[in-house]
């Protein structure tokens, strides 16, 4: 329907801007990076920290499910044994919506906090992050917030507990909102943003369905991937997400088929956190410009959309980035140099596959119509072609082609018929 695309197309365009601007402060001004505290414990360590830096009292943004589990137990209790006034605002929901970011922001004064610990995973980290942009900038709203450097004032102070190894967003400069009023997402891009601390516990990790697992590393081995064979790279991303991408390949799926392995869960932890530092940097591509548009129309978590994708728009760059593979094939111990560049890249390529079928990622997704597509492709093509360094330029009918590989197998068997396109 038009307003459905208009919707779409809105939604992609404040995403594309804010890229735009995040691609500038990337590339040419600095990014404080979070002192990282890592290992079993580590989120108790971070609340004695805390509790010492004299807050008057701090705002923890948790979800329900991680506040009734007790796994807040660890830096609750270090807060209060170190003398520290924290509340918990545990109402996030996925996608952190507008509504609910601004009943935290009335949560924030009604308790008269001065900093906030983001607990969770990455709806509660980007509704954190809202919240303190907006409490530092109170003649905005998150509206007027998004896009880039939008805030006169720097945020609150913001520490981080992530719960999944995935969205690395404990240090990145984003935050991504829903604006359910007009079915956009909205994002808030400050380099100001980044945490200034977090706890990378993998006890908290240890509880994580199989699913989670494999969705949130799948997401964190896109980010290195994409960051790494994009145009924007360089020598400090290149470490970043080579490190990342070993280290999802040794433990990925040790965490998902033994979910208590406390090894494992952390050094997915660092992967993710490895992988958050290359693509705030080095940015993103197409496998995301896609799945951005299947969570903005379906609701699909983005990491199982990522998952989805990753394989076929590697394919379709392989010509454009065989040497990169390459590098990637040997990182992730599937090759040695000396076998060769098509060899090597073809390896990791099938590996990505075969890593995909042993985590039960599915090769279709399951809510995508046939009618969908060409507006998804033109969201996607618009997002990448304005924001991202891709390293090999899709048209439009190129993008539909790979998206219609993802139908589900009923509507893929009906085979409609393809209508001419200008720019086919």
């Amino acid at each position: 329907m038009i307003s459905d695309f208009l919707s779409e197309s809105l939604r992609t365009t404040a995403l594309s801007a804010a890229m735009r601007g995040a691609g500038l402060a990337v590339r040419f001004l600095p990014i404080p990076q979070p002192t990282i505290m890592v290992g079993p414990g580590s989120s108790g360590r971070l609340g004695q920290t805390i509790a010492g830096f004299g807050h008057a009292k701090i705002l923890i943004v948790t979800d329900s499910i991680i506040s009734k589990l007790g796994l807040l137990d660890d830096l609750t209790n270090a807060l209060t044994a170190g003398g520290a006034e924290y509340v918990v605002f545990d109402a996030i929901t996925p996608d952190a919506p507008i509504p609910l970011i601004e009943q935290g922001i009335d949560f924030y004064w009604e308790h008269g906090c001065d900093a906030i610990v983001a607990f969770g995973g990455g709806s509660s980290m980007d509704a954190s992050k809202a919240i303190a942009a907006a409490v530092s900038n109170p003649g905005k709203t998150l509206r007027e917030l998004a896009g880039y450097f939008k805030g006169l004032h720097t945020p609150v102070k913001i520490y981080a507990v992530p719960t999944t190894a995935g969205t690395g967003s404990e240090v990145t400069v984003a935050a991504v909102i829903s604006d359910p009023e007009n079915h956009t997402k909205l994002v808030i891009v400050d380099t100001r943003l980044v945490p200034k601390m977090a706890a990378l516990d993998p006890c908290l990790m240890t509880g994580l369905p199989p699913h989670i697992t494999a969705a949130t590393g799948i997401d964190a081995l896109t980010h290195a991937i994409e960051a790494f064979v994009g145009k924007w790279a360089n020598p400090y991303t290149d470490d970043m997400a080579l490190s990342a991408v070993g280290l999802i390949f040794d433990n990925l799926r040790v965490a998902y088929s033994d979910g208590m392995n406390l090894e494992a869960r952390e050094k997915m932890a660092l992967a993710a956190t490895y992988a958050g530092l290359a693509f705030t940097r080095a940015n993103v591509g197409y496998v995301h410009a896609i799945a951005h548009q299947f969570g903005g129309k379906y609701h699909t978590p983005h990491g199982l959309a990522n998952a989805i994708m990753l394989p076929l728009v590697l394919k379709y760059s392989l010509p454009a980035i065989t040497d990169r593979l390459a590098l990637l094939a040997v990182r992730a111990k599937l090759g040695r140099e000396n076998e060769g560049d098509d060899a090597l890249a073809q390896k990791f390529l099938d590996a990505v596959d075969q890593l995909n079928l042993d985590l039960g990622i599915p090769t279709f997704l399951a809510a995508l119509k046939a009618s969908d597509i060409p507006q998804l492709a033109e969201a996607a093509c618009h997002e990448a072609h304005t924001g991202y360094p891709v390293p090999r330029y899709m048209t439009q009918a190129v993008c539909e082609d790979i998206i219609r590989q993802v139908l589900p197998p009923a509507a893929a068997a009906k085979k409609p018929a393809r209508r001419a396109r200008k720019n086919a």
